[in-house]
């Protein structure tokens, strides 16, 4: 959650003279020109001074009398009338020493560049596919994530403050976990509210006891800080439970370097590549046993709001995204689900909330989740980060405790102060506070906790006298679910705005979000970065989900840039084994389903497109002809069972037709079949190209955009057959431009594999059903009937180009069923899929195995056979052929859920101790 922030002031457009200008001035004098200052009251971090507040105004907005629950040992505020307030707005005060080097490496073309960087930076977002989902947006769950153009730079020496109080509150909070869950003495001696412990329901009483490994319960700590008019840094809040921003600040870190490299490397940024590796390396050394082991990151999912952050983190780390249903526990042990079998997981990086983790002991209707987990973590193993229970540490109310806390367990007092707090569940804290509501900020003390009051941070100064009345009446009704905070002013960093004209630079509120990461038992050390976040130009907090914006962290240093990289210059076999992700079999199963509905929507795009070309044409005479269309459009949904045969009514089942694509709600049109990419797509987006995700998103978006346009045609009494052609037509593109990325553009692995046999699949029961029906109607004996069984095959061109005029049933089997060389007839279709079932399950070359065997063997069809001369049962061998293909088809299929996904063989063993 985000905190009160003022609005940041507007500069007026740039125009193309003060462009100019910079050939009079230096870049760093022009900035400070063209920026306007920080609101009153807030620190100006572009020019290292506080804008003088209007006389009266308190700086920190807190009573003067310390109440209980304030650390008296924070440092008091500069003076409101210090010299360090900076000079009045006729003369600008010059910028810190940071931002004008800053300036000074715009490059040739200086200020004039920025907009072209500008709109450089968000087609790189863009392009990468960076999203940030949000529940509650009118426009669907995702939109790209929001980058500033400008970095927040923060100096050594205030960096060398925030890293040493970082550091000592991740000991201190690690500490804290341990009484909590061990000897309880804090809550013994006094100093810990029991309310605030055992009962917050973030504390897991199924912890009590546990030892977790290394002694090392946070092994990810993230702090929300901001810098007050005093220029020191002030903690806001602190999340321990599944802390967000890992994999963004890491898109950010790249997207703005590439925009500024020369600022980068003049300023000696530091790099954050060795964090993560020491990380990652403290994660392997705690775990229990297994060498190597084996770390997977869980996901709650595509649909979490941060998703994208998931899979980036997973694939910049090497490790495997996993969701709930991609493990299981064994005897005690956590295993992930693969298509080899069941391999061990010895580490969990959690992105979950603890109450989803264990359906048998948290939440009973978590599907999220793990049944038994806790029990593995229980047992010593696995180790989980963070350990689960750390909920309670988040609780607002922790914050005003602390500093005692910190003098009792550590012997030392907080070197990074936190905004006053006072928990309300005091009697002498909630009455001290409760006159000074209109100075102060409202939170939950168990933010979205069932049973509890939730809701947003409220802001005393934007309430009048009764709403401030209301909530003191809340309060003293219930006082241990409120905890109050005082108010900051937080720092304002310049941010480049290109909603008008050129551009101009606008000062916004920014909150600094900084990570402590654990790289060994009890040791931690602070990413040299972080998250920043920036409040929207008509917002309060400064909140992603309420319409701010994040910005790259460049943190200084004096010494060697540390230059470390996640790249090796000697990799060993065994080394790129272990990277090698196995395929897990929620992965497989998507991307099995991908490829099936990528086919399926083909076909039925491809049979609409004939029946509505056949039903505007002359031709359409033969009631064999008519009787196939119909039945066809029945078997694959493109008609409801309800509609009148098309022999008796031609416009009516148009009609039908056309209403039908678009129905979502029914399997087999063409719109439910785009839905079903979509779906199956975004569960393993980490494997697709962003041009594939992009394609798939775009081809849903236009096919629902042009559906709607015609229903508002039909809406007005027209039923125009060839707009519906065109948008089949615009649709078939589409799915073609996804083929090619899933044909060309994807690595053949394992889950490559089950996408191509699910199209396969897909492929052998549609053609052999409409083959079979063709000659069991009898529409391939007439002319239109038996061009329009070529057309279904798209083999029209190869027929004709072979065999001239010829249109007898031995040239349409030679080409459709026999063919090897034509990748859609049976034969070819069928010998793909034995061959690529056999590889999946690891035989060796033109080795099948048995569930190969359940597909009709294509080298034992013949000509002779299959068109043999005779009366009405000429060709019973052919349909007999026809049915075993489609029987097969659906066997192999049900056959390999049980064998990948399922995981219910009898033949299943683990591929691990």
């Amino acid at each position: 959650m985000g905190t009160w922030c003022e609005n940041g002031r507007t500069l007026d457009p740039l125009n193309e003279s003060l462009f100019d200008a910079q050939a009079l001035e230096s870049p760093a004098a022009l900035a400070s020109s063209l920026a306007p200052p920080a609101s009153p009251g807030h620190y100006d971090e572009l020019r290292g001074i506080v804008t003088p507040a209007p006389a009266g105004v308190p700086r920190l907005g807190v009573p003067s009398q310390p109440a209980p629950l304030y650390d008296a040992s924070l440092p008091a505020p500069a003076p409101a009338d210090s010299a360090a307030d900076g000079s009045d707005d006729d003369e600008r005060a010059p910028l810190a020493p940071h931002w004008a080097g800053f300036f000074e490496q715009l490059g040739t073309e200086g200020f004039a560049d920025l907009p072209r960087r500008a709109v450089s930076l968000q087609r790189q977002i863009r392009d990468n596919g960076v999203t940030y989902n949000v529940y509650a947006d009118a426009d669907g769950p995702q939109r790209p994530w929001s980058l500033d153009l400008f970095p927040l730079i923060v100096s050594p020496e205030s960096w060398a403050q925030i890293e040493a109080g970082v550091l000592q509150r991740a000991r201190l909070l690690n500490r804290l976990m341990a009484d909590a869950y061990g000897p309880r003495q804090m809550v013994t001696e006094g100093l810990l509210p029991p309310a605030l412990v055992r009962g917050n329901p973030g504390y897991l009483r199924a912890m009590h006891g546990v030892q977790p490994p290394g002694d090392t319960w946070l092994h990810i700590a993230a702090l929300d800080l901001a810098r007050g008019p005093d220029g020191n840094w002030w903690v806001l809040s602190q999340r321990t439970q599944a802390p967000s921003g890992l994999g963004y600040l890491l898109e950010n870190r790249l997207a703005i370097a590439r925009q500024f490299p020369q600022a980068f490397e003049s300023l000696r940024v530091q790099r954050l590549a060795a964090t993560y590796n020491a990380m990652m390396e403290g994660l392997q050394h705690m775990c229990p046993a297994g060498q190597p082991p084996h770390v997977v990151l869980l996901t709650p999912g595509p649909y979490n709001e941060t998703y994208f952050e998931h899979a980036y983190l997973a694939r910049y780390l090497g490790i495997t995204l996993v969701e709930g249903n991609d493990l299981t526990v064994r005897d005690q042990r956590l295993y992930l689900k693969t298509l080899q079998g069941l391999r061990p997981v010895h580490g969990l990086i959690k992105r979950l909330d603890d109450q989803f983790l264990d359906p048998l002991e948290l939440r009973p209707d978590s599907t999220l989740g793990v049944p038994g987990l806790l029990q593995a973590v229980r047992a010593g193993n696995v180790l989980v980060a963070n350990m689960p229970g750390t909920a309670w540490l988040e609780s607002p109310a922790l914050l005003g405790f602390l500093p005692a806390l910190s003098r009792r367990l550590l012997g030392e007092k907080l070197l990074l102060p936190a905004l006053p707090t006072w928990w309300c569940g005091e009697r002498a804290a909630m009455e001290a506070v409760l006159p000074q509501l209109a100075g102060c900020t409202i939170k939950p003390t168990y933010n979205g906790a069932d049973g509890h009051a939730s809701f947003d941070t409220v802001l005393g100064s934007r309430m009048g006298r009764r709403e401030l009345d209301e909530w003191a009446g809340r309060i003293v009704r219930e006082g241990e679910e409120y905890t109050v905070q005082g108010y900051l002013p937080i720092s304002q960093v310049p941010t480049w705005t290109q909603d008008l004209g050129p551009g101009h630079i606008t000062p916004r509120s920014v909150l600094l979000r900084v990570f402590a990461v654990s790289d060994g038992p009890q040791s931690w050390r602070v990413l040299p970065g972080g998250l920043a976040r920036l409040a929207g130009a008509d917002a309060q907090i400064a909140s992603m989900q309420r319409g701010g914006s994040s910005a790259d962290v460049w943190v200084q240093t004096h010494g060697e840039v540390d230059r470390t990289t996640l790249l090796q210059s000697h990799a060993t076999p065994a080394s790129l084994a272990r990277h090698r992700a196995p395929v897990t079999s929620r992965a497989a199963e998507n991307m099995f389903w991908l490829g099936r509905y990528t086919e399926r929507a083909e076909n039925a795009v491809r049979l609409a497109r004939l029946t509505l070309d056949l039903l505007g044409g002359e031709d359409l005479s033969s009631p064999a002809m008519l009787t196939w269309l119909h039945d066809m459009a029945l078997r694959n949904a493109l008609v409801p069972r309800e509609v009148p045969r098309l022999a008796r009514s031609r416009r009516v089942f148009e009609r039908a037709l056309i209403d039908e694509l678009a129905d979502i709600d029914e399997g087999g049109s063409v719109g439910y079949s785009l839905r079903c990419i979509r779906q199956a797509a975004a569960a393993v987006r980490e494997r697709l190209s962003p041009d594939h995700w992009n394609q798939i998103v775009r081809a849903e978006a236009e096919f629902v955009r042009r559906s709607a346009e015609q229903a508002a045609e039909r809406s007005e009494g027209g039923y125009a057959s060839a707009a519906a052609l065109r948008m089949l037509e615009s649709t078939s593109t589409a799915l073609s431009a996804m083929t090619g990325a899933q044909t060309d553009r994807m690595t053949r692995d394992d889950a490559w594999r089950l996408l191509s046999i699910g199209r396969h699949i897909e492929r052998l029961a549609f053609l052999s059903g409409a083959l079979a029906a063709g000659f069991e109607i009898g529409s391939v004996h007439d002319v239109s009937g038996f061009e329009a069984m070529i057309a279904l095959f798209d083999s029209t061109i190869t027929f004709h180009a072979r065999y001239q005029q010829r249109r007898d049933v031995a040239t349409m089997v030679d080409l459709l069923v026999l063919d090897g060389d034509n990748p859609r007839s049976l034969a070819w279709v069928t010998h793909t899929l034995r061959g690529r079932i056999a590889r999946l399950a690891g035989s060796a070359p033109g080795k099948l195995t048995a569930l190969s065997h359940e597909l009709p063997d294509p080298g034992a069809w013949t000509l002779e056979h299959l068109c043999e001369p005779g009366s009405d049962a000429c060709h019973a061998a052919l349909l007999q052929l026809l049915e075993a293909c489609e029987t097969a088809a659906y066997h192999v299929s049900d056959a390999i859920g049980i064998r990948y996904f399922t995981l219910t063989s009898e033949s299943l063993r683990s591929v691990g101790a």
